[in-house]
């Protein structure tokens, strides 16, 4: 004796209207390649997107929303950028203030010196003062920097703390 086939139950039917024929092929070669019914196949995709939310939004609201978070972004890193700007403005200031001494020809006062300009030749055996430069973030063109920095090195030397040698500076405590 042969099971009769169930009847489906009117009451769990939706019916999905889709754009074109096109459109509801297109689904149903994804449902194939899945290995699984179009109802199925459906179901699953729906069901997979409600779970990984615990909100259903819809797609123009989420897209609303990756707009106002792109603009946001926006804003923040312009914000980011000219913060920057200022900051390396202030240490070129801040540079040139504490070089200051240095450039005064009968400066009289006690001078401090660079502990960025100490550390980076005690790290090193040898330093190139272009190299020196660059690991203090001066650019070579900004000559009273330059400046200020070399009359450090002659006075460092000048007390048996680093010697110049071809290479560069050396570090000799």
């Amino acid at each position: 004796m042969s099971m009769p086939n169930p009847r489906p139950d009117p009451k769990r039917y939706t019916y999905v209207y889709h754009p074109s024929e096109k459109h509801k092929e297109k689904w149903k070669k994804k449902a194939s390649k899945a290995h699984t019914s179009l109802s199925k196949f459906i179901i699953s995709i729906v069901d997979g997107a409600i779970d990984d939310s615990e909100e259903f939004q819809p797609r123009n609201e989420v897209m609303r929303e990756i707009e106002t978070l792109k603009k946001e972004n926006k804003s923040l890193q312009d914000d980011l950028r000219q913060k920057s700007i200022v900051i390396e403005r202030y240490e070129g200031e801040l540079k040139r203030y504490r070089s200051q001494s240095f450039l005064e020809e009968n400066y009289h006062g006690v001078r401090r010196y660079s502990k960025e300009i100490v550390d980076i030749l005690k790290k090193r055996d040898h330093m190139n003062s272009y190299k020196l430069l660059e690991e203090l973030g001066i650019d070579p063109r900004e000559a009273d920097l330059v400046k200020a920095v070399s009359k450090q090195l002659e006075e460092l030397e000048g007390y048996g703390m680093v010697k110049a040698e071809a290479k560069g500076w050396r570090w000799i405590g």
